[in-house]
């Protein structure tokens, strides 16, 4: 956060609709127009298929999928303010690598959310890219972050075993990723899903 500029905080719960507007209101107050969205917030359940709730199914489609739609279709305004196609603002989704197929965990409606998050970004590169923003997914695989925790702390020895890098990754692989999408390198970049997960992906190992 550190750097020439300056970095306002403005705390809202995504969950919540009318939460979304007044960041959005928040933001318009203080800028003209947005260059760069990343959606990120997520949440994820895991539970056996014959107890899963379908409340806890809906708290992970809303925030992973809907509230992203929401939140872009309100940020709209500003991120065409001052884009074109040659000089497009970028909208950068966090998807997962487990939006490719089946995991061995049981996190039902996370996986479903994100495999609709890949599509859903697919969807907007192709319907709105003529106006001036970009639309592409960075899908992560293992991170120490808060949702990968509980099964880094059970199986992480495993799961770098597992990778062709050996390792988990780190907070600089998904910045310099964003950052590339946001610069005037990705600005050819539309519709992506990027994964960055050393590889393991597309191993016959799993952990």
């Amino acid at each position: 956060m550190r750097g020439p500029g300056q970095c306002f905080a403005i705390p809202a719960d995504l969950q919540k609709p009318d939460h979304l507007k007044r960041l959005v209101a928040d933001i318009s107050q203080r800028e003209d127009h947005l260059d760069v969205l990343v959606n990120c917030a997520g949440a994820v359940w895991n539970e056996p298929f014959d107890t899963f709730p379908d409340e806890a199914f809906e708290k992970v489609i809303n925030l992973n999928l809907r509230r992203v739609f929401q939140l872009t279709q309100l940020c709209f305004p500003l991120l065409t303010a001052k884009a074109s196609t040659s000089n497009p603002s970028s909208v950068i989704n966090i998807g997962s690598v487990n939006g490719f197929g089946a995991v061995s965990t049981e996190t039902y409606s996370y996986t479903a959310a994100k495999a609709g998050l890949h599509h859903m970004t697919r969807h907007m590169a192709a319907k709105l890219g003529h106006r001036g923003v970009t639309f592409n997914v960075v899908a992560p695989g293992a991170f120490q972050s808060k949702i990968m925790a509980e099964t880094l702390q059970k199986h992480g020895d495993k799961i770098k075993a597992a990778n062709p890098m050996g390792r988990i990754g780190s907070a600089e692989d998904i910045a310099g990723t964003c950052i590339y999408l946001s610069s005037r390198a990705g600005h050819h970049t539309n519709g992506a899903v990027i994964a960055v997960d050393g590889g393991a992906s597309w191993c016959a190992s799993k952990w």
